[in-house]
């Protein structure tokens, strides 16, 4: 215990003030001790020690104050066992300065040498008296001022995931036994009772926090107490708005739950009373009844909130009947509420009302997928065919209101007209993920056919249609196959050869004499028909023998096969659950299965000539007649597109969904890259690649693991399955190229794509570029594209081949003089193409001055406008200076037209030229200025939906990337946070993020910032890359499952099949938890039924924890949501015999 001198003052009087000044001492026991020893003169104590006796000896042991836990209040007036033995409290000594006595040092000693009592044996006593008692000595109470320990908070940390499985569990339990003894009991000095001050964990302490009506106080800092540091710091001027809530705030003393509910009621009825046209209101008003429903324990209360949310939006939509979102958030509170059924014919209702909405159409098909009991492929299917169908009719009346010659369209029809393309990629998607590959290439080359390569002809729908139906019952080849050349120029070759025929036809008529035979032929019919009229009973008898004979050959291998069966050991007639009793014959039939999805993703169809199945009858087996795709499979799905925007769009989707490489040609917040990225059942290419390198960072920390998302899920598909779809790509390709001339993005994806084809998928730097031949093949027919000579160059640069792409580089600038105008204009793309490659080959290695040399020579005759001459030296000052104020000029102007909302290819090309140019003659200051006051001059709105911005702006963190050494955080960190408001979805941002802020910010933050993006914008890539971080670093398993968990928690990604199927992974491959994985798969099953290859998981990564007989209804339940199997479990069972 700590003592304190009491000195006298110089009146003679002593103070009164003790150690603990919160009980007053009595001026009678001050008086008392002035006969009593120096160090016993404290004002906590009396001279009386008989009273300090009497004190000890009533002082409850550490078993009564146990005991006193367990008892009711009524028995705190119990007496206390008069048996007790007297206890002896060695009093410490506060240190001073003097020296102590002999005595002191033999009493002190002889304390050390006492049994020390638990620290649960701290406790305080009546405050009758006028002392403490510390009963376990600690010198550090000298430190404190007082007794501390009971305000220094205790944790231990548990980091058993990095020790074996033994050990964490030697360390749990040495942790729980240490916590046991450690325990401390808290004596109120109110009543004397064992009671625990534990605020936020003790269970009548947080039954209190809970209470609706506990009254929190609101404080803040005063504006007086201000440091005098801050002085000279002159604050802005604050409105008056601001100064009013602010005296509002400070006259709140203090509000319940129920009271801000209510405040906060009262205010959005004024709201919608004052604007009731004010969407954002309602919708504010509606969210504010979710965060109430998550404060109530009753599940009827909750039911009441979600009542009166459902009443709320109604109200909202019956004011305002034409808001989308009103009507979109009402259809979600009645999910919440309604059964499928009923919630299903809600939707039907609305849409009939707005059938012209692609979001209400989006929304609908994805409660359809998801809805378990209710999904079939069929159906939704069919679904597909009304919103298409609606869609087309809505662009179709647009049409008609407009002149039909206008040129150009209405930026409406368009907008219509491009959301009527993603709903088909759409469609393809969900049919490719059901395991209808087949129909899903099928749908694609008949809408490009339909929409692409239709004849000029001027045709009505109706007979549009059944010409095509002609073109696609022939034999005639479509897109992406070998010798294809499109529906149209097919049309006339066919009416040339019809023509043909005709001509042959009549030049046969006009021949004069023939044979006269045809009378002898029909008198040998008729006496052939005689003599078998005389005979009948005979005829009749070969007829039926002829039957028999018949049904006995068919008969006969019905027979074979079931004695084959029966030699097998196999029942015919028994159920599958009973055939196969191992889970090994699963998992054979689980790869079988993967890898005819693999191959066989390419429509079939006869040389001839079928036009329904029932034509065809019994002549194609099965798994061929599984692979074709008939006309009364497409005729649903078929629209015209009347804008070359809807149509390129269509050819880009196209690239796209067979996994080609291809430039960004729209916005990352666009709907349909939304959809692509929340419908991902494995990770593209480029979502891997930037995966690959934040992993990359990371693995170069401290504590980095071995483990990567992108290893989770292995490979996305077969080598040879790609191979051919390379091959595909690079025929529909070249087929749109006539269609679309000189564009520079299809170029590019056909070059990649006969690169991959040709090397089978294998990227590795060989002496030839693989696409030389085809690239060589396409300048000879058109010398004049200067972008094709760009994109050729790229591709020997990436090759390896630099001086071959200079050559070409330089023989494309040359000739751009003698070229026409709109040609010209492409010039900035070459340039930054040819400084760039230039850039790259540079880096790490010891042509860095000469390759900076040579790309600063290129931009100078950007800058300068001067024809261009190949390099022989390094640009002098003067060409510099020039090319300086050229790009000024050329950024004035660029920024005049930005400001009008217009922006392309060129003009961004243009800026970062100038930027790059900046960079390397001057200092970077001068580059980030130059590209920040370009993205001022355009809009957010604009900013945020233009991809040529938001590929200048990718370009702007790449350089901050290369030179972020040389910056500081804070210069590092306005850009990208900018850049998370403008494009949120952008992978590229997420991957600088973790680059730039893993060596300067704690792992806490980076992750507290992961956790506020997805809060905010929620979206399958924030997670990823947070997923990534986590992984990467060696996270524990807790926060691991967690972010799984909040993320398919959320409502617009409970049907991302890439997250659950991680989710599977990881718990199978890192976790190693069986069990838990094969919870997590019947959630996503539920959740996601239409994706096949999610199913499919069960089979190949959860056959340990799968049955035979679960493995047997899986496949069951597979059949009847109709999803395409296409290997029976027959055929390996008769393989395996």
């Amino acid at each position: 215990m700590k003592m304190s001198k009491t000195p006298e003052n110089g009146d003679g009087e002593q103070n009164t003030t003790g150690l603990f000044p919160l009980f007053p001492t009595p001026a009678t026991s001050i008086s008392a001790i002035s006969s009593a020893p120096q160090w016993l003169c404290n004002a906590s104590f009396t001279t009386d020690l008989s009273v300090i006796d009497a004190a000890a000896s009533t002082a409850p042991s550490l078993s009564d104050v146990e005991a006193s836990e367990e008892d009711e209040e009524g028995d705190a007036g119990r007496s206390k066992r008069e048996t007790n033995q007297p206890r002896v409290y060695n009093l410490i000594e506060e240190e001073e300065e003097g020296s102590e006595s002999d005595d002191d040092r033999v009493k002190k000693k002889r304390g050390k040498k006492k049994k020390r009592k638990r620290d649960s044996d701290e406790y305080y006593t009546k405050p009758a008296k006028d002392y403490y008692l510390d009963t376990r000595p600690d010198p550090d109470n000298l430190a404190y001022g007082s007794i501390y320990r009971m305000n220094v908070p205790r944790y231990k940390l548990d980091n058993s995931q990095r020790s074996s499985e033994l050990g964490s569990m030697k360390l749990y339990l040495r942790n729980r036994r240490g916590s046991m003894l450690e325990a401390e009991i808290d004596v109120n000095s109110l009543d004397g009772k064992a009671k625990s001050d534990n605020r936020y964990w003790y269970a009548k302490n947080a039954a209190m926090e809970r209470n609706k009506n506990f009254r929190r106080i609101r404080l803040s800092a005063s504006r007086d107490a201000v440091d005098s540091s801050f002085d000279r710091f002159i604050p802005l001027e604050e409105g008056e708005a601001v100064q009013e809530s602010e005296e509002e705030d400070v006259s709140v003393v203090g509000t319940s739950w129920e009271d801000e509910v209510l405040n906060k009621t009262r205010e959005f009825n004024r709201q919608t009373r004052e604007r009731p046209h004010d969407e954002k209101a309602w919708l504010a008003f509606a969210d504010f009844q979710d965060k109430v429903s998550s404060m109530q324990s009753q599940k009827g209360v909750r039911l009441q909130t979600l009542e009166k949310k459902i009443s709320i939006l109604e109200k909202a939509f019956e004011l305002n009947p034409d808001s989308e979102e009103l009507l979109l958030a009402l259809l979600k509170a009645y999910r919440s509420r309604d059964s499928a059924d009923v919630l299903i014919s809600r939707w039907e209702k609305a849409l009939m009302q707005n059938s012209s909405s692609y979001k209400l159409w989006r929304e609908f098909l994805r409660v359809v997928q998801g809805e378990f009991s209710r999904f079939k492929v069929s159906e939704v299917r069919k679904m597909y065919s009304y919103a298409i169908q609606a869609l087309f009719s809505a662009c179709s009346k647009r049409h008609r209101q407009m002149d039909a010659t206008s040129e150009p369209l209405d930026s409406t029809l368009i907008q219509q007209e491009l959301v009527l393309v993603d709903m088909l990629v759409n469609l393809c998607r969900f049919e490719w993920q059901a395991g209808y590959r087949e129909l899903a290439t099928a749908l694609f080359q008949a809408e490009m056919e339909y929409s692409i390569f239709s004849p000029s002809l001027l045709l009505s729908e109706q007979s549009k249609l059944r010409l095509f139906a002609h073109f696609w019952s022939s034999n005639g080849a479509r897109v992406g196959e070998e010798g294809a050349f499109g529906w149209s120029l097919w049309l006339e070759k066919e009416e040339e050869q019809r023509q043909k025929v005709l001509k042959e036809e009549s030049s046969d008529d006009n021949d004069v004499g023939g044979w006269t035979g045809w009378t002898e032929q029909l008198s040998d019919r008729k006496e052939d028909s005689s003599i078998a009229s005389a005979n009948p009973g005979e005829g009749d008898v070969n007829q039926e023998g002829l039957d028999e004979e018949m049904e006995d050959e068919d008969s006969r291998p019905e027979d074979d096969t079931e004695a084959m069966l029966k030699l097998l050991g196999i029942d015919v007639n028994a159920a599958a659950s009973d055939e196969v009793k191992d889970t090994s014959t699963w998992v054979k039939w689980f790869e079988e299965e993967v890898s005819r999805d693999q191959n066989q993703w390419m429509p079939t169809r006869k040389a001839g000539e079928f036009s329904s199945v029932d034509e065809m009858g019994e002549r194609e087996d099965e798994e061929q007649l599984s692979s074709l795709v008939l006309y009364e499979d497409i005729n649903g799905y078929l629209f015209s597109l009347r804008s070359n925007e809807a149509r390129l769009s269509l050819v880009y989707h196209f690239v796209d969904f067979f996994g080609a490489h291809i430039s960004p040609w729209t916005s990352s917040n666009s709907l349909w890259w939304t959809e692509k990225l929340n419908s991902l059942e494995t990770l593209s290419e480029s979502m891997l690649e930037n995966l690959r390198n934040v992993h990359g960072s990371l693995s170069k920390s401290d504590g980095a693991n071995d483990f990567s998302l992108g290893s989770l899920l292995g490979g996305s598909d077969d080598i040879s399955m790609r191979t051919e779809m390379m091959k595909f790509l690079r025929n529909a390709i070249l087929l749109c190229l006539n269609v679309f001339p000189r564009n520079y993005t299809l170029e590019e994806a056909l070059l990649v794509a006969e690169e991959l084809f040709v090397t089978n998928m294998k990227t590795c730097e060989v002496a030839t570029t693989p696409c030389q031949a085809l690239a060589k093949r396409l300048l000879k027919s058109d010398r004049q594209d200067l972008l094709l000579c760009g994109v050729y160059a790229q591709r020997e640069a990436a090759s390896g081949n630099m001086k071959h792409a200079r050559r070409i580089f330089d023989m494309a600038l040359t000739s751009i003089c003698g070229l026409p105008k709109e040609l010209q204009d492409n010039a900035p793309l070459l340039y930054l193409w040819y400084a760039e490659s230039e850039i790259a080959n540079s880096c790490g290695s010891s042509l860095e001055t000469e390759s900076s040399s040579r790309a600063m020579h290129i931009l100078c005759y950007l800058g300068s406008g001067l024809a261009y001459v190949p390099y022989t030296s390094q640009p002098s000052s003067m060409q510099i200076l020039r090319a300086r104020q050229g790009f000024r000029e050329k950024l004035k102007k660029i920024q005049s037209i930005w400001s009008h909302g217009v922006t392309d290819d060129q003009s961004a090309a243009l800026v970062c030229s100038a930027a790059l140019f900046e960079e390397l003659t001057n200092d970077l200051s001068g580059t980030v200025e130059i590209l920040e006051h370009m993205f001022s001059s355009v809009l957010p709105g604009r900013r945020s939906q233009s991809h040529q911005l938001e590929i200048l702006f990718n370009y702007y963190v790449r350089m901050l990337q290369r030179h972020q050494d040389d910056l500081t955080l804070s210069k590092l960190w306005k850009p990208i946070s900018e850049g998370m408001q403008l494009y949120p979805f952008n992978p590229e941002l997420y991957r600088a993020l973790v680059d730039i802020c893993n060596h300067r910010m704690t792992s806490h933050k980076l992750r507290m910032m992961f956790d506020d993006y997805s809060r905010k914008t929620p979206s399958v890539v924030v997670w990823l890359f947070a997923l990534s971080y986590e992984l990467s670093r060696g996270g524990s398993l807790h926060r691991i499952r967690g972010l799984f968990e909040r993320a398919l928690a959320q409502d617009t990604l409970n049907s991302s099949v890439i997250l659950w199927r991680c989710y599977i992974a990881y718990e199978i491959d890192i976790a190693h938890n069986a069990s838990a994985a094969r919870r997590i798969y019947f959630r996503a099953i539920n959740a996601c039924p239409w994706s096949k290859k999610l199913w499919l998981d069960g089979f190949g990564k959860l056959s340990s924890v799968l049955s035979a007989k679960e493995m047997s209804d899986l496949q069951e339940v597979m059949r009847d949501k109709e999803l395409n199997i296409r290997t029976d479990i027959y055929e390996i069972l008769l393989l395996q015999g």
